[in-house]
């Protein structure tokens, strides 16, 4: 008796959750490729492995899938950054252990942060997004300054805070593209440099010392 053969393939039915990471894995490559604009749906779908209606029906539109790449890679970053140092450490190891954290995101996650830094910086749709992620890496930075000076005794102006994080927060935005280009460049060995350069000057800025432009 021959048994009969379907011709019809058969695919694993996977939790919804997996597959929506896989398709915002896709997108992720392909926005970092090409950007929003030049992107397509059937790119992503194709990248992905699935059809585009399934990519429509579990993310919804080009846009809403871009904004929820955004989200993930933006939360995967704080937890890496949040979750880096033990509160009980002195301000230095704190903001060091952060660098570290975050270079060894954008390491990790190359397109993530092209998607991050570059796509959403050049698509106007998504500025909004762009200036609320930025505010929260401040805060956070801001945050865990203050929580390692007052446990040593020592408080620091808010604006001076914010002040400082802006600068840490940018700087490191700033190295963190070159790293995202250099795929030999150590994650940890940019953080040890970033360090250097903020450290050296922020930690005195924080200590009470100052640079003054001359009086003339």
């Amino acid at each position: 008796m021959l048994t009969r053969v379907s011709s019809t393939p058969t695919f694993k039915r996977l939790p919804r959750a997996i597959r929506e990471q896989q398709m915002l894995d896709a997108a992720v490559r392909v926005f970092s490729r090409r950007g929003f604009h030049a992107a397509s749906m059937d790119e992503i779908a194709d990248d992905a492995g699935i059809s585009k209606p399934m990519v429509y029906a579990y993310l919804g539109t080009k846009e809403e899938l871009f904004v929820a790449c955004l989200h993930r890679e933006t939360a995967r970053m704080m937890e890496a950054i949040a979750g880096a140092a033990a509160p009980d450490l002195p301000a230095d190891q704190r903001l060091w252990r952060g660098l570290r954290a975050f270079f060894g995101f954008v390491g990790a996650h190359r397109d993530g942060w092209k998607v991050l830094y570059r796509q959403a910086r050049g698509s106007q749709p998504f500025a909004a997004e762009l200036a609320a992620m930025r505010a929260r890496l401040v805060g956070v930075v801001a945050g865990m300054l203050d929580h390692a000076l007052r446990a040593e005794g020592r408080e620091v102006a808010e604006t001076e805070l914010e002040v400082v994080a802006y600068a840490l927060v940018g700087a490191s935005e700033s190295l963190g593209d070159w790293l995202a280009d250099h795929p030999d460049a150590e994650p940890e060995k940019t953080a040890t440099r970033m360090m250097n350069v903020a450290w050296l000057g922020a930690g005195q800025l924080l200590g009470g010392v100052t640079w003054r432009p001359p009086a003339n």
